[in-house]
């Protein structure tokens, strides 16, 4: 049964969401469960019947749902209704048309499910620590403002992502980050040893998402790295030398 994470945040706000974890789906192997990754190596059928799942646990059809091809930028993308043909490049999608589903997939990565109930605009964000550092999650806010949303009556709330305790970096990772500004060195910690860091990366989205204006937010506080039975991980795959991993949907609709 499909059993998708949601918070009280959005719950509260009556607007639709949810992390969807693995559970409720059809793929097999190392894609077992409820793999929504198109560029995947899974069968295609099964990745079809897995989003056709998701479409109607969130009250719609395939069709309504709204996934750009992701490509760590901070580029937000504006659904005005579904996507005809090829999938626009972007890391955020926003909508204020009821039946629309914006969703965005991640392996790891942080999924940030944004909305304005008041003036009925959401937005689904895919932000990795690139897209995050680059300003994706601005990105998105900026682009609600535009359709009407406050930031401050907004609501966010930064679903299952590796978390500090499996996030281990090279030091000059961190510099990558004090470079952009010298306050996102917070967000790390030793590592296990002198040239490693831990990174805490859904610490550094809420960070993102309070400077953008952000009335409330929060996060779910799953590691998709540390529970193998529950969520997709890139860093776990890697680690146990497995050749691909299936990609794990987060999607929200007015």
């Amino acid at each position: 049964m499909i059993a998708p994470v949601t918070h009280p945040l959005l719950d509260r706000a009556g607007i639709r969401h949810g992390f969807f974890t693995r559970e409720g789906g059809v793929s097999a192997g190392l894609y077992t469960g409820l793999n929504t990754g198109i560029g995947s190596s899974d069968d295609p059928e099964a990745v079809r019947e897995n989003r056709r799942r998701i479409a109607a646990h969130m009250g719609g059809q395939p069709d309504d749902l709204a996934t750009a091809y992701q490509i760590h930028s901070a580029i937000a993308r504006v659904a005005e209704g579904p996507w005809c043909g090829d999938r626009p490049e972007g890391d955020a999608v926003v909508t204020r048309v009821p039946g629309v589903i914006c969703g965005v997939l991640t392996a790891d990565c942080a999924p940030v499910l944004l909305a304005d109930a008041e003036a009925g605009v959401i937005a689904a964000v895919h932000a990795g620590w690139k897209g995050a550092l680059g300003g994706v999650v601005h990105s998105a806010v900026t682009a609600m403002e535009a359709l009407g949303a406050l930031p401050r009556r907004t609501v966010a709330v930064v679903g299952p992502c590796i978390a500090r305790e499996s996030y281990e970096v090279g030091a000059d990772f961190l510099d990558r980050f004090e470079h952009h500004d010298p306050g996102s060195a917070r967000f790390f910690s030793q590592g296990a040893t002198p040239d490693k860091r831990l990174f805490d990366l859904p610490g550094f989205v809420l960070w993102r998402l309070e400077q953008a204006g952000v009335g409330d937010a929060a996060w779910t506080g799953e590691d998709t790295c540390a529970d193998e039975s529950r969520f997709y991980s890139n860093r776990r795959a890697f680690q146990k030398g497995e050749p691909d991993f299936g990609r794990l949907m987060s999607a929200i609709t007015l």
